[in-house]
């Protein structure tokens, strides 16, 4: 049968790439595995993005890894959310079993176990890894604020609460820091400073306040501080020449999806302003998978979604490739998988309604096909997927049944004592494990409230010394005078006077008589 009329032939034929490709497996057409038709994805378009996407259980951590350790081998370093704690065995040689030799053998695949080089995460140092800690400043409001779950109007009040410790040389590094501006631009001694905020309210600083508070108590005070972690370090490549498989830690923290899906947005904001420019390349130069990627969109604001899709779109040109993991293309918003141009979708159950309208949707995003999607993705088994990718030129490719080759490091995690040995032994520990905590807006609006405490203390010392003192000399003029001494009453009596007088004459006689020769006359 020839090419033109063979559809098998005319799919594996969009698949043949003459430049570097990771092989993701071998075409299935009418139920059959045909081992010599591989399905392939270009290596310069894995910055174009990418979705996986699958029912649970149908193996789309697996694929990830696939792929994740190809990228590896290929030079490109690679960064993984590890959500469930199951990718950590990416850094082990995977196990040989009958299993792995039948899907080897079925997709002609030459499976050698290895594992690839790779650092170990966490977010401030809750789990296992590296600490990864970003300061509050870096983090920006808007980010935050999807943390805090603020409106929009808290939102825009929260940026003004920035503008304001940024024009007053408040260094926002962890949220005591941010919480010490809320309280003080709250307190009598800050109103005057709120007033000169535009837009910003009592009201609104307080829902601030009270917010910051709620997300310190469930734990959140961990993830920000210093030293902030430099995004660079995940572009790193090991002494062989394979790419540094960064896997990020986040089976402590699972139960604060906001917390972390933000924090990954970060990073990838991060990485995004510090790169340069440059445009279509042979290969990526970092490739991001974020799992559970549904955890990213819910709840999220208008503002924060389109932060998202203009980060996805435009990272491209800086040579980061972005692959979302989720169970439906649904649980991304369109303005984003718009721009996600290579597509593996495992099987999808039908069992609801909602299942139902879920699968037709999933269908209506792919091109047309000679396959009838409705029934394929509801069929296909474990480890198998419907593929479309963009070819070397950027076209999409035919979509392709796959049957996806088996990954050859560890499928599932390695043990936590090697896990813990890998995370101290890493060059980066010393750097970032421990927390600094220099002088910030916290202990500065600290140190001048106390100086302005200790300031109105020493005033009301000094009135208060005043006032007493006025008061006892008030007190002095005011008391009635001390009654006189017996000896006092004598000499002060007329009856004294008197008598003093008296003698006083008698005595001024006798000095008279004395003086002028005068006597009494004898008789």
């Amino acid at each position: 049968m020839s090419q033109s009329t063979d559809p098998a032939g005319q799919i594996a034929a969009g698949y043949a790439f003459t430049g570097p490709a990771l092989d993701l497996g071998a075409l299935l057409w009418d139920g059959t595995c045909l081992p010599d038709r591989q399905i392939r994805i270009p290596l310069s378009m894995l910055n174009r993005h990418g979705l996986v996407a699958g029912a649970t259980g149908t193996g789309k951590t697996k694929t990830l890894q696939l792929i994740a350790e190809q990228l590896s081998a290929a030079g490109v370093p690679v960064f993984l959310a590890d959500i469930k704690g199951d990718v950590s065995g990416i850094s082990a040689p995977g196990t040989e079993n009958d299993r792995v030799r039948e899907r080897a053998a079925d997709v002609a695949q030459d499976w050698q176990p290895a594992g690839c080089p790779a650092e170990f995460y966490a977010l401030g140092g809750i789990g296992a890894g590296i600490p990864l800690r970003a300061t509050v400043t870096a983090f920006g409001p808007v980010l935050l604020s999807k943390v805090l779950q603020l409106n929009q109007t808290q939102e825009q009040s929260l940026g003004l609460i920035f503008h304001y410790a940024d024009s007053k040389g408040l260094e926002l590094i962890d949220l005591k820091d941010l919480r010490a501006v809320v309280a003080f631009l709250v307190s009598d001694q800050g109103k005057p400073e709120l007033k000169g905020i535009g837009g910003l309210s009592t009201v609104t600083a307080g829902v601030i306040l009270r917010a910051l508070t709620a997300f310190e108590q469930q734990g959140a005070a961990e993830f920000f501080g210093e030293p902030e972690f430099d995004t660079s370090e995940f572009l790193r490549t090991s002494a062989d020449g394979r790419g540094v498989v960064s896997v990020l830690e986040l089976p402590a923290v699972q139960d604060k999806p906001q917390l972390f899906s933000t924090f990954l947005m970060w990073l990838l904001a991060d990485l995004y302003a510090d790169l340069p420019e440059v445009g279509d390349v042979e290969r990526p130069k970092l490739v991001f998978f974020f799992d559970e990627a549904h955890l990213l969109f819910n709840g999220a604001s208008k503002a924060f979604l389109d932060s998202i899709t203009q980060t996805v779109r435009l990272i491209r040109s800086k040579g980061i490739g972005v692959f979302f993991v989720t169970q439906t293309p649904k649980d991304v918003p369109a303005d984003v998988l718009a721009q996600l141009g290579n597509r593996v979708q495992h099987a999808l159950r039908a069992f609801t309604p909602d299942d139902a309208k879920a699968l037709k949707a999933t269908v209506k995003t792919f091109p047309r096909s000679p396959y009838d999607l409705e029934e394929l993705l509801t069929g296909l088994g474990t480890g198998e997927a419907v593929i479309t990718v963009l070819s070397e030129n950027g076209a999409p490719t035919p979509v392709a049944a796959t049957r996806l080759r088996a990954p050859q490091s560890l499928m599932g995690p390695v043990d936590p004592a090697d896990l813990d040995r890998a995370v101290k032994s890493s060059l980066l520990y010393s750097r970032y494990a421990e927390p600094v905590d220099r002088e910030s807006a916290y202990e500065k609006i600290s140190a001048e409230q106390a100086a302005a405490e200790a300031a109105a203390e020493e005033a009301a010392a000094a009135a208060e010394a005043e006032k007493q003192a006025k008061e006892a000399a008030k007190a002095a003029r005011s008391a009635p005078k001390p009654e006189p001494s017996l000896a006092q009453q004598v000499v002060g009596s007329g009856l004294f006077r008197s008598l003093a007088r008296s003698v006083g004459t008698q005595l001024g006689r006798e000095i008279s008589r004395s003086l002028f020769g005068t006597a009494k006359r004898r008789r």
